[in-house]
C-alpha cells in the first residue's frame, strides 16, 4: 500500500491553484496539446445553455485553453440538442456514430464515444446538470495535467448540498460512495480510498490513457475507469482538485439503489481482472425493490446490464482515424 497521506499532499488541488487561466494557455502552447470539453447529456434542457455560454465565453472566447466544447447525448427527447447548437456547442447523437460497433445507451457510452469524436489530447468531462456552473469545474482539472508531468488523470472533489424537507443541508452528497464505494476501496483497493469523491462526474485526462480502458456504459463508468488507471498507470499519475461547491438534483434513495446495482456489476469484473479470487457472477440482473400503494406492497424489477466497452483503441474506425500509419 502506498504512503496515501504523501500521495493526499502532493496530488490533492484547488481550484483557486490555477486561476490564472493566461498561464494555463501558455504552458498548454509550450506542450503543443489540444483540449476537448465534453458534456454528456439526456434531457438537460434547463442547465445546458448556461453551461455551455459559462464554459464558451471564458475558456474559448476570452483566453483560448480549450478548443471545442462538445454535447453527446443518448437521445433526449427535450431540447437539450437543439439549446446546445444555438449557444455554439458541436452536438452528437451517440447512436449516430461507430455503428459498427452495435447500439448501446448510456452516460458511459457517451464518454466512450466522446474520444472517437472529439480532437483533443487531453478530455475534459463535466457534467450537465451542474445549476452553479463555473469555468472552475474545467480549470480546475486542467490545471493539474498542465502543471505536473507525472499527472495524467484529475478528479474533481467538492461540497454537495443535500435538499431535504427542512431546506437545505451543506453536506451530505455522496451517499452511495460512503455507503458502496469507499468500504469497497477499503477491502480490495486500499490506495484508491485517498480519493475524495470517486463517484464525482467531473474529470479530465489525457487520451493516450483513456483510449487503452474500458468504459462500462451505465452507473459503473466512474469506478471502472478510476480502478483501471490505478492498475494500469499507477496512483501517482491521479490527482484531484477541491471544486468547493457543486449544486445538482439530487437522486432519491431508489434511484441510488439501481445506481449501486450497476457499480456492482463493474466492480466484480474488476476483482476478476485484477484480484487472485475466484469470479463473481451475478445469478441475476434483475433489481427488484419494494413499493407500497396504500397498504399494498409490491415488488418492482429493473432490468440492469453494466455492459462495457472495449478500450478504444481496439476500435478499427477510431484506429483509423487517430491512429494512422505514417509512411
Amino acid at each position: 500500500m502506498v504512503n496515501l497521506d504523501k500521495w493526499l499532499k502532493n496530488r490533492t488541488f484547488h481550484y483557486n491553484e490555477f486561476t490564472d487561466i493566461k498561464r494555463l494557455v501558455e504552458l498548454k502552447e509550450r506542450k503543443g496539446v489540444t483540449i476537448s470539453l465534453c458534456f454528456p447529456t439526456l434531457n438537460e434542457e434547463k442547465t445546458i445553455g448556461k453551461s455551455i455560454v459559462v464554459m464558451k465565453s471564458e475558456l474559448m472566447d476570452r483566453y483560448p485553453l480549450v478548443d471545442e466544447i462538445a454535447v453527446i447525448d443518448s437521445g433526449s427527447t427535450d431540447n437539450t440538442l437543439s439549446i446546445a447548437k444555438n449557444f455554439g456547442a458541436d452536438t452528437y447523437l451517440a447512436s449516430d456514430y461507430l455503428k459498427s460497433e452495435g447500439e448501446c445507451r448510456g452516460k458511459g457510452e457517451n464518454l466512450w464515444k466522446a474520444l472517437y469524436l472529439l480532437k483533443g489530447d487531453i478530455i475534459v468531462y463535466v457534467d450537465a446538470d451542474i445549476s452553479n456552473i463555473h469555468p472552475r469545474f474545467a480549470y480546475g482539472l486542467i490545471g493539474p495535467l498542465l502543471m505536473e508531468p507525472e499527472v495524467k488523470f484529475v478528479k474533481a472533489f467538492y461540497n454537495r448540498p443535500f435538499k431535504t424537507s427542512a431546506g437545505i443541508s451543506p453536506s451530505g452528497g455522496g451517499r452511495v460512495t460512503e455507503i458502496l464505494i469507499r468500504p469497497l476501496f477499503s477491502q480490495f483497493f486500499p490506495d484508491l480510498t485517498g480519493v475524495i469523491q470517486p463517484l464525482s462526474g467531473e474529470y479530465a485526462g489525457y487520451r493516450e490513457m483513456l483510449e487503452k480502458i474500458s468504459f462500462p456504459i451505465g452507473y459503473g463508468v466512474e469506478t471502472g475507469m478510476l480502478i483501471d488507471l490505478y492498475q494500469k498507470y499507477g496512483l501517482d499519475s491521479i490527482a484531484q482538485t477541491n471544486i468547493d461547491l457543486r449544486i445538482h438534483r439530487n437522486q432519491t434513495t431508489a434511484s441510488l439503489g439501481k445506481m449501486s446495482f450497476g457499480i456492482l456489476q463493474t466492480f466484480w469484473n474488476r476483482l476478476k481482472k485484477y484480484k487472485d479470487l475466484p469470479p463473481i457472477a451475478p445469478e441475476s440482473f434483475m433489481l427488484r425493490q419494494m413499493a407500497i400503494d396504500n397498504d399494498d406492497y409490491k415488488v418492482i424489477e429493473y432490468d440492469i446490464r453494466e455492459k462495457e466497452r472495449t478500450p478504444m483503441i481496439e476500435v478499427e474506425d477510431y484506429l483509423k482515424k487517430y491512429h494512422k500509419k505514417k509512411k
